[in-house]
């Protein structure tokens, strides 16, 4: 287990990608910071499957958006452990609107998923920035989307938020280098309520059943999928990599599948 003892914070860390990717941090004998703004229950069961995989975890309250917040977030994981080496930006928001409704998004809309898409991991990463050099290894990894590379995505709004935080990652992995490493993994579908709970069941049924048509590798993503991608670039195997905003699409950016 190479992350053996270092010290994770996951924002966004009791659902979804995020509960997957806490998981796995605690498999590899990471002690992890469930880092959450709402969601306190699923953020404690997180946390406790931590504990029961035998990885020292909490889960904190702390929204992203505040950089006190944010810094209180750290605080507790320095107080409670000495150190932070790897962090995961999963936090995120977006609202559902088609690209060509330019109505449909408010500046406020537009600026409030900035807060959490971009400002958010703005913060955690100056937060743990000086935890990290201290440690002399430290391991950020931005949650971004295909969203911010292509242009598709549940609005406007998310797609330049995610295309910002990609340039932050390329221009905090020049700056924070060589103690600190800064990539991005932008996935595609994921197959999380983050699609069926403004869809519905049956809506994100739709979009799975398509991933599995048209995308090269015929999958729809899963969380667990998106977490290995996270993990390989957190952990210590990947010490000659910064600045890299990885896809995890099953090909999806490749366009439509040839027929079989």
């Amino acid at each position: 287990m190479t992350l053996r003892d270092k010290v994770a914070i996951v924002t966004g860390g009791g659902t979804g990608l995020g509960a997957a990717v806490s998981l796995g941090l605690a498999e590899r004998g990471a002690r992890v910071l469930v880092n959450y703004a709402r969601s306190v229950e699923e953020a404690e069961r997180t946390a406790e499957a931590c504990r029961a995989l035998g990885a020292d975890a909490i889960a904190v309250h702390g929204d992203v958006r505040d950089d006190v917040a944010c810094r209180a977030v750290v605080a507790e994981a320095t107080a409670r452990w000495g150190r932070v080496d790897v962090l995961v930006n999963n936090a995120g928001r977006t609202t559902f609107a088609a690209a060509g409704d330019l109505e449909a998004l408010s500046d406020e809309d537009f600026l409030d998923i900035y807060r959490t898409n971009l400002l958010g991991a703005y913060h955690m990463i100056r937060a743990c920035a000086p935890h990290m050099r201290e440690a002399g290894f430290g391991a950020v990894v931005n949650v971004s989307s295909i969203a911010g590379l292509t242009g598709v995505g549940s609005s406007l709004a998310y797609a330049c938020s995610k295309g910002a935080l990609n340039t932050l990652t390329l221009s905090l992995a020049r700056a924070l280098g060589p103690e600190i490493r800064v990539n991005a993994v932008c996935p595609g579908f994921i197959a999380t309520r983050w699609f069926s709970d403004p869809l519905g069941e049956a809506g994100m049924q739709r979009i799975i059943a398509a991933q599995e048509a048209t995308t090269p590798l015929r999958r729809a993503g899963t969380p667990e999928d998106i977490a290995k991608s996270i993990l390989f670039l957190a952990d210590e195997g990947s010490e000659h990599i910064t600045g890299v905003t990885l896809l995890s699409d099953a090909g999806m950016h490749l366009g439509l599948a040839p027929p079989s």
